[in-house]
This record gives C-alpha cells, sequence and structure tokens, in this order.
C-alpha cells in the first residue's frame, strides 16, 4: 500500500485534506518528499538518521503529513491528515523516522511515530467509499504493529553528499 494523498477534505473530523493508502504503483499523487522538521533544514543528500523529525511533504498539493487529537472517520483511531500550505504548516507535522540501525536505508521498512501524540502511521483493512472509493484509511496507531511499517517504492533518490561519505569512511578507521 502506497502512502497517498488528493484535494479531497474529510466530511467529518478536522475536514482537513484527506490521506489514504492506495496500490497502485503509477498514481503521482502518492509522492511525498522528505524535509526537515519545524526548525530543522534537511540537506539535500544527508541521510536521514534512525530516532530523527521530519516532514513528509505531498508533491501535489504542497501539504504536509499531519495528525491531531481528531477521530479517524472509519476506524476510531486517530486522524491523520495533510495541512499546510506550500510546505508550511505546524509542529503538528513531525514524525520520528523509527528504524533499526544507524539510518533510514531505502530497502528497509520503517516506522513513523508522531512526534506529539507518539501514535504509528498505520494502515489497515478500513476502505472508504465515494469519492475516494476503494482507498483505505491511513490514520494513527497507539501501538506499533505490522500495520506500521512502511517502505519507500519508487521516487528520486539523492546519493549521500561527499562529506557523508568520507564521514563514513573515517569513522571506520
Amino acid at each position: 500500500v502506497r502512502l497517498h494523498s488528493h484535494d479531497v477534505r474529510y466530511g467529518s473530523g478536522s475536514g482537513q485534506q484527506s490521506v489514504t493508502g492506495v496500490s497502485a504503483a503509477d498514481d503521482g499523487n502518492s509522492y511525498w518528499r522528505v524535509r526537515g522538521r519545524t526548525a530543522a533544514v534537511c540537506q539535500r543528500g544527508t541521510p536521514v538518521r534512525c530516532g530523527q523529525a521530519i516532514r513528509l511533504t505531498h508533491l501535489g498539493t504542497g501539504r504536509n503529513l499531519h495528525s491531531h487529537r481528531f477521530t479517524s472517520p472509519l476506524s476510531g483511531n486517530q486522524e491523520v491528515s495533510a495541512f499546510g500550505e506550500a510546505g508550511e504548516g505546524d509542529y503538528l507535522d513531525d514524525w520520528t523516522v523509527v528504524c533499526s540501525g544507524t539510518y533510514w536505508v531505502r530497502d528497509d521498512e520503517v516506522r513513523f511515530q508522531h512526534t506529539s501524540t507518539d501514535v504509528f502511521l498505520s494502515v489497515t483493512g478500513e476502505q472508504y467509499g465515494r469519492p475516494i472509493h476503494g482507498q483505505k484509511e491511513v490514520h494513527g496507531m497507539a501501538t506499533s504493529s505490522q500495520n506500521n511499517y512502511w517502505k519507500v517504492m519508487e521516487g528520486i533518490f539523492m546519493q549521500p553528499s561527499e562529506a557523508f561519505q568520507m564521514e563514513q569512511y573515517h569513522a571506520e578507521l
């Protein structure tokens, strides 16, 4: 399942832009940009550390992956939405990368834990009707489980910066 969004708002809860899960690999509404959190810049080419707080910005709408204490419409878990304008939102857009090892590696599964409410970004089996028929509800779950593992499938991947590669080389001496 791919993390997906589009300019369709929830009809309840926050009324913000909905975030769903889809199976299709060819949908441009499933592309997200990894950015630094509220006050931190994430330089292109710098690997993301396990435990680092990040933002995921939806490429199509410029809104950030967001959560807050609204109830999700189908499962009754915590609502996950897309919020802000042109990548600017608030502290509720920050997610911690939970992975094993030192860095988030392209082919490894990771979890995203909301920095303010501690829920894990999750998808289970609940599916929406119209206007987003068949798309799965993405929500925040209080416990870690198989429902909150994510893996990068498509995208543009940056080579680690030369400075990082040198740091890695020297760290192994």
